[in-house]
């Protein structure tokens, strides 16, 4: 339960008070992302399906879209512009990390932010004018496992940063291995509880199979670039997949 609430205190504005602090909470409170990432989508489901009572559906869809923002304040979404400006274009590795902390916003991560809530709220848009299982599932699904792929490609990289000058020192040190496999099983039991809803396995199975292959390839491209992750490129592999997670739950098969 600490360290849930540790990485509930780290992934949201929630006013969550942890008594003491140690540096390793934070970087074992990785296992419980997925669990945050949940409740995240349970609070952008209910807003979803609570507006397109009242409004059409583009408007309850932007207003989710806004709710799931500004319970995070922007993180992740921060992390996709930073990552696509410092990425985007052909730079050195030293060049690329002085531009992701850089606060100026240019115009990789711009198109890159611009596009990525144009896509979701569309996304979203779609479900809001779906069954209430296809919503649910799909808004739930996509922030835990898009969580889970950020803590994989944490697990399975050296940090590629300047470690004495991180936001978080504790993630920058290595992850041990069964703080991902943790955070697969609330995934599975995820997973589960949607199956045991009625939701398609095989949507169940696509989506996961999406947020991996985002995650294979964030691990790739920041492996070559930057020789590891940095916070910037873990919030752009969530954001990332959780467009692909929306897109396996919207495909039309």
């Amino acid at each position: 339960m600490r360290l849930f609430l540790v990485a509930l205190q780290f992934l949201t504005r929630l006013p969550v008070r942890v008594n003491g602090f140690q540096p390793a909470w934070l970087n074992d409170c990785v296992r419980h992302f997925p669990l945050v990432g949940a409740l995240v989508g349970a609070v952008g489901a209910a807003v979803l399906l609570g507006a397109s009572q009242f409004w059409p559906a583009w408007i309850a869809a932007v207003l989710a879209l806004t709710a799931t923002i500004a319970l995070t304040g922007g993180f992740h979404e921060d992390g996709l512009a930073d990552t696509l400006d410092a990425l985007g274009g052909v730079v050195p590795r030293d060049k690329a990390l002085a531009i992701m902390k850089d606060s100026r916003i240019g115009s990789y991560g711009a198109l890159a932010l611009g596009l990525s809530l144009l896509l979701r709220a569309a996304l979203l848009a779609v479900l809001a004018s779906r069954p209430l299982w296809a919503a649910v599932a799909a808004v739930l699904t996509c922030h835990a496992f898009a969580r889970a792929a950020a803590v994989g490609v944490m697990v399975s990289l050296p940090y590629g940063g300047d470690a004495e000058h991180a936001k978080a020192k504790p993630l920058a040190l290595i992850v041990a291995p069964r703080n991902a496999l943790i955070a697969l099983g609330w995934c599975g039991l995820l997973a589960l509880a949607l199956g045991a809803w009625g939701v398609p396995l095989q949507r169940l199975l696509l989506a996961a199979v999406a947020a991996g292959a985002v995650a294979l390839m964030m691990r790739q491209w920041l492996k070559r670039r930057l020789g590891g992750y940095t916070g910037d490129g873990l919030g752009a592999t969530e954001q990332l997949a959780e467009i692909a997670v929306l897109l396996a739950f919207t495909a039309a098969i």
